[in-house]
């Protein structure tokens, strides 16, 4: 919103002016902007977002000085003529009915993203198999996560021999981009406990904060990037560090408004919040040998 507010005010009449058109002439609707914006210049500062919307106005003013008929109104449609294919897409949110498939919240240094974390089990003998190229940071997240998950298995209702019985696979898509930070911890453990117990994670729902092994959520940064994400991505629902209800206070009305925030404090609140009771379509069956192994072994 801050850089489509400065491409309106600022970049547009400076560029209008450089070639040589008056306001008149081409106008840039707030959507065409936007999809510059999103799909063409994912960067901190606004070099890149000159340089394009230079690109649009310069084939105006070339059909103006070769008396074409042209679009006053520039709208998506026109950025996309002009510039052709998008760079950068947005991911969507992509539903619930799938165990083990949880939306988490990103920063980046060119802003928020949606990112998935999924997991899944085969029959095995305990494994643990981490992928999506990330680093230490959010490695150590996915072990917390387990750790806490495998100390409350109980109460959680989760039959203990699946640890020993089943290899869990935890995997972040889009492995070539390197991934790190300890703000997917709340997401991961909500993956694994919806991966042991079958049960759907809330639709359009999407968390961020850290985890650690006595189960309490720490606040984390980027909020406002993140809830950009959100909101461009689907999502209506968001689960915060109590800690981080500062932030949201913080953030202007137009950005938060029709998105529901839940602060929480622990990851027992998390589950109760974002884990349905409800089962996955096709639930996973497990199958165990009869002999139970003691957690402590």
């Amino acid at each position: 919103e801050e850089k489509i507010e400065i491409a309106m005010k600022h970049l547009v009449p400076k560029q209008l002016k450089e070639h040589g058109l008056k306001s008149s002439q081409l106008k840039f609707s707030r959507k065409a902007i936007a999809k510059i914006v999103n799909g063409y210049t994912r960067e901190s500062g606004v070099r890149n977002l000159e340089r394009n919307i230079g690109a649009v106005v310069r084939g105006a003013a070339k059909s103006v000085a070769m008396e074409e008929k042209y679009d006053v109104t520039v709208t998506e449609d026109t950025v996309v003529k002009m510039l052709k294919a998008e760079i950068f897409d947005d991911e969507l949110y992509q539903g619930n009915d799938i165990a083990g498939v949880v939306t988490g919240l990103a920063w980046t240094q060119v802003g928020g993203e949606i990112l998935f974390v999924e997991s899944s089990l085969s029959k095995g003998k305990g494994g643990l198999t981490i992928s999506g190229q990330l680093g230490d940071v959010m490695k150590e997240s996915a072990v917390a996560a387990l750790s806490y998950l495998k100390s409350n298995a109980e109460r959680l209702d989760i039959d203990s021999r699946a640890f020993q019985q089943y290899d869990l696979h935890i995997h972040v898509p889009a492995g070539a981009v390197p991934k790190d930070g300890p703000s997917a911890g709340i997401t991961m453990f909500t993956s694994l406990a919806s991966i042991f117990t079958q049960r759907k994670v809330k639709a359009k729902t999407a968390m961020t904060g850290e985890i650690t092994l006595r189960g309490k959520v720490l606040p984390v940064g980027g909020i406002k990037e993140k809830i950009l994400a959100a909101k461009r991505s689907g999502i209506k629902e968001i689960i915060l560090s109590i800690k981080n209800k500062r932030d949201i206070d913080e953030i202007e009305e137009r950005y938060v408004k029709g998105l529901v925030f839940h602060f929480v404090e622990t990851v027992d609140d998390v589950l109760r919040i974002a884990l349905l009771r409800e089962k996955v379509k096709d639930p996973l069956h497990f199958s165990f040998t009869d002999q139970r192994v003691s957690m402590l072994n």
